[in-house]
């Protein structure tokens, strides 16, 4: 049962859950100590390993996820890195515009430094946990290696797989002991030395691992191998008695067809050298129109430019199939193709095979290329094709609008070699009036000649997904983003006499009437369905509720024995109130087949506080005993003691806000005075005040502190004023950018009036910062309230919305639509306005659809033009997050000294000796700064750009 926890502190805004989907069926029960990003976004992805896809949500107790994926958060530190300078930001301008990393001062070092802990995963029995090994930040130098950019994907050619993957340094093995507690670490030995690590997975039956080995070779690091280790011996080995069968792990790497076999995604052995560029082009790149086709897309980056794109895309995606066993035999199955994804059936007798196909596109990345499912033996012999998809270059921009044709293919998790999915009847194109919206069909994998594909139910709504239990009970998930409205269908999918019936039919937005989402147990062959819970002396069916429990004062995590029939509930186990905050992670009675005895549940629980970190424990019925099995470390002890206070106050409009407050340790505000503040946020789309208004999160949460969070300046003695709610709200026919400058100031003035009001941030003393769009965020600030705040910060963003036409964020008008919005929202038409200092931070390599790499260069163009104070840092090779050290701490650097230098008034406390932590001399990989303002010849600079996330 593989849930993976990742902690990652909420997007720091209001931002409503848009679309509901069933519960995610988990595939190794892995979690993280919370030394995590600070303000992250979120998304949902599909493991390469060929697992189940699993949903990374900012529910509380996912907050400790941690993905085995490739590029995923188990990023290291560097030896042999760019050097550093330690420099304090309040130095002099000359030094300011040197080049060189710079480091931020010690006590923020010091947190951004701390050794990470091991990631944890229980076996499929919940009778072990494997801890997999972490470095630190990695090296700029991981980060600058080739890579290719073909079709939305990068590429690391050399690895032949994606480029800038994290990987683990080490696997160890815990018994867990009846008592909740681990016996000695059991080291999976015979790993190479330095060897990077990716892909771990258990076996369904928990005997083996299978992961896949990097190692480094005369200076480059080699393709990956697959290795399986076993878990009683704990000895490794390579899979493949050939040295020469390596990896492929552009898409698929590889999947347990059983207990003993892997089918593995391989470099061909066939495939030579990579393809050359022609010296002459072949003629002229040419797009074409001429069917008057309406193709209306975002601004994706990284899509192949010419044929040679799409030749060495071709090189380097395409697979062959192999079915290894543990013994060491193995066979290719299928031909060589671009394969996907691998998802064997509920039984193991069949395969569900995806894979893609030319015509490839200029213009849109490869999720969106023709695309055929086919279905296969075990054994590679295949048995019929569902579809071949075409080219989805015109897939309308418009929320909840999909690809035509079959889609959202799955094995059903209860029932042997069936199959379902999605097909919309609308044309894939939401503006479309059509009932019923989605069909969902079902059939078996070889179905008999002429039968046709039976309907389970029809939607109104666009389809989000189906959570199995058995023939008797299905929960079948729909929503439509621009209502916010969202239901659940029970339905009996063996009993078509059976009306489906509606069980939930509610707001997303609406937080207080979440009653939860149903708990899945693990089957024998390794999947999840819903589990059943048996009462004594009752014949009702009953399932589980995990709830987040939002109530005004704050979330109060919950799990509710539901009667499905009677929607009557149980309150079984709920989050201390007052103290702590609790939640439960996942179902670990869950082995058995059939319905689960209650006096016999077994559950994964959560507890942390504002000051102590999270921790998780068993807790056993029918006593409710509780078995703490982790004792993690503080992972920044010098700020135990900050704090922190969730606080509300109100808008102008009657709209009520939300956000927290932290102050540093030992802080008193009667005795020390009002503090400077930083003010970090991101702006969240409602559809109404009521739904704006609730609370989310929890005042009892412990506060997680990422290499680039905001509440690093609690080290430097600031209030910071963490996730202030922004909501932007349209009510009824009203889109919420229509009144976004409006609605953005209104909420920023009620959040810095009340700290103001508490005496704890003086007002001349408030800066505001955010990431992504919450650095568009700031921009917008900066031009239409300069009244609030000292100076800006602004990280990744975009600032002109002429330049993504066809919508933005959840605006799905296009530019010709909504002409007077565009304009009105893009701080770059408002450059002449901005009078407060502004730092403007991007990476070079920034890949995220919505920024364009022109975005952050012509913004500070215009500011520069206009004798704006401002500054532009590039970071060379990083993408839209930040990630290698080098960066990271000159990012640090960067903003503590804007911070000292507009923000605090008296920069020479702050000051340090510019040569008290020297790493080395200035790195030849040049961070590039530009800097321009009032005239003033120390502004003088050139300036260059990168790209924005924006979710």
């Amino acid at each position: 049962m593989m849930i993976r926890l990742h902690r990652t502190c909420r997007r720091v805004s209001l931002s409503p859950l848009c679309v509901i989907s069933p519960p995610s069926p988990p595939s190794s029960l892995l979690f993280l100590p919370p030394k995590l990003s600070g303000f992250s976004t979120l998304r949902t992805h599909r493991r390469l390993s060929g697992n189940s896809l699993t949903t990374v949500m900012t529910s509380s107790r996912l907050r400790c996820l941690a993905s085995l994926c490739p590029g995923s958060g188990e990023d290291s530190r560097s030896n042999g890195s760019a050097s550093l300078s330690a420099a304090t930001a309040t130095e002099d301008d000359e030094l300011a515009l040197g080049t060189g990393y710079r480091l931020p001062p010690p006590e923020i070092r010091d947190i951004v430094d701390a050794p990470p802990v091991p990631a944890l995963s229980f076996s499929p029995h919940r009778d072990k946990i494997l801890f997999l090994k972490r470095r630190a930040l990695p090296p700029l130098a991981d980060l600058a290696r080739p890579e290719l950019k073909l079709a939305g994907v990068r590429i690391d050619g050399h690895c032949n797989t994606r480029s800038r993957m994290s990987f683990y340094t080490g696997l160890g093995i815990h018994q867990l002991l009846p008592d909740g507690t681990l016996s000695p670490e059991k080291e999976i030995t015979g790993i190479p030395d330095g060897g990077k690590i990716n892909f771990v997975t258990w076996s369904n039956d928990g005997k083996h691992l299978a992961f896949s080995i990097r190692v480094d070779e005369n200076g480059n690091t080699s393709k990956p191998v697959v290795w399986v280790a076993d878990v009683e011996t704990g000895e490794a080995r390579p899979l493949f008695k050939s040295q020469e069968i390596y990896l492929n792990a552009i898409f698929e790497s590889f999947v347990w067809i059983d207990d003993s076999t892997l089918l593995v995604s391989t470099i061909p052995s066939s495939r030579g050298d990579p393809p050359k560029k022609p010296l002459v082009p072949p003629g002229p790149k040419t797009l074409s129109n001429e069917k008057s086709d309406v193709v209306q897309v975002r601004t994706f980056q990284d899509l192949l430019k010419d044929e040679y794109d799409a030749d060495l895309f071709d090189y380097y995606a395409t697979s062959q199939l192999v079915l290894a066993s543990l013994d060491g035999t193995s066979k290719e199955v299928g031909p060589p193709a671009v394969y996907t994804s691998l998802d064997p059936s509920t039984d193991h007798k069949y395969l569900l095979v995806s894979s893609l196909h030319r015509p490839y596109s200029f213009i849109v990345p490869c999720g969106r290329f023709p695309k055929k499912v086919e279905v296969w033996t075990a054994d590679g012999k295949f048995v019929r094709q569902l579809c071949d998809l075409p080219l989805a270059e015109d897939i309308p921009i418009a929320s909840n609008s999909v690809r035509k044709g079959m889609r959202s293919i799955n094995w059903r998790a209860d029932k042997p070699s069936t199959l379902y999915w999605a097909e919309t009847q609308d044309g894939g194109d939401a503006k479309v009036e059509v009932s019923p919206r989605d069909i969902v069909y079902m059939q078996s994998a070889e179905p008999l000649a002429g039968e046709e594909p039976e309907v389970l139910h029809k939607l109104d709504l666009r389809y989000g997904g189906i959570s199995w239990c058995d023939d008797t009970l299905a929960l079948v998930y729909e929503s439509w983003y621009k209502t916010r409205r969202t239901r659940t269908w029970v339905i009996s999918p063996g009993s078509k006499d059976v009306s489906p019936r509606i069980l939930f039919d509610r707001s997303s937005e609406d937080v207080y009437s979440d009653p939860g989402s149903t708990m899945l147990r693990r089957t024998a062959a390794g999947t999840y369905v819903i589990a059943k819970i048996m009462k004594e002396n009752d014949e009702g069916t009953y399932v589980l509720l995990n709830g987040s429990g939002a109530t005004p004062q704050g979330n109060v995590p919950f799990l509710d024995l539901f009667d499905i029939n009677t929607g009557n509930k149980e309150r079984i186990w709920e989050s201390d109130k007052e103290k702590y905050f609790e939640t439960v992670v996942a179902l670990m009675s869950d082995q058995k087949e059939g319905d689960l005895r209650m006096e016999e549940l077994k559950i994964l629980t959560s507890k942390e506080s504002k000051t102590e970190n999270t921790q998780y424990s068993l807790q056993l019925w029918p006593d409710r005993k509780v078995q703490q099995i982790t004792n993690f470390p503080h992972p920044y002890p010098q700020l135990a003691s900050l704090q922190k206070e969730m606080i509300r106050y109100q808008r102008k409009d009657g709209v009520q806000l939300t956000a927290t407050l932290y102050l540093p340790p030992g802080y008193d505000p009667s005795k020390d005075g009002p503090l400077p503040c930083l003010f970090w946020s991101y702006p969240g789309e409602f559809k109404s005040k009521d739904a704006a208004s609730q609370v989310r999160g929890s005042p009892n949460e412990f506060a997680g502190i990422g290499s680039t969070s905001a509440l690093l300046w609690l080290a430097r003695r600031f209030a910071i004023l963490s996730g202030p709610t922004i909501p932007i709200i349209g009510e009824g026919d009203e889109e919420a950018n229509d009144r976004y400058v409006e609605q953005l100031i209104a909420s920023a003035e009620a959040a810095v009036d009340e700290v103001v009001r508490r005496g704890v941030a003086h007002p001349s003393k408030i800066a505001v910062g955010g990431h992504s769009y919450g650095a568009f965020m700031t921009a917008n600030l900066l031009a239409h309230a300069p009244h609030l705040f000292s100076c800006g910060i602004a990280r990744s963003g975009a600032y002109n919305r002429t330049l993504t036409p066809f919508g933005f964020q959840n605006e799905d008008r296009t530019l010709w639509e909504a002409t007077n919005v565009y304009v009105e929202m893009s701080p770059f038409m408002s450059a002449n306005k901005i009078k407060k200092p502004i730092l403007l931070i991007h990476g070079e390599e920034d890949n995220n659809p919505g920024t364009l790499t022109m975005q952050s260069d012509r913004f500070f163009n215009a500011l520069k033009g206009h004798g704006a104070l401002c500054r532009l840092v590039i970071l060379p090779h990083e993408s839209h997050g930040y990630s290698a050290r080098e960066s990271i701490m000159h990012v640090l650097w960067e903003t503590d000294r804007w911070l000292q230098k507009y923000c605090v008034p008296n920069t020479s406390d702050a000051d340090s000796s510019p040569d008290q932590s020297k790493e080395g001399s200035d790195s030849a990989d040049k961070v590039v700064t530009a800097t321009g303002g009032g005239g003033n010849p120390e502004f003088e600079g050139h300036s260059k750009l990168t790209r924005s996330l924006l979710w």
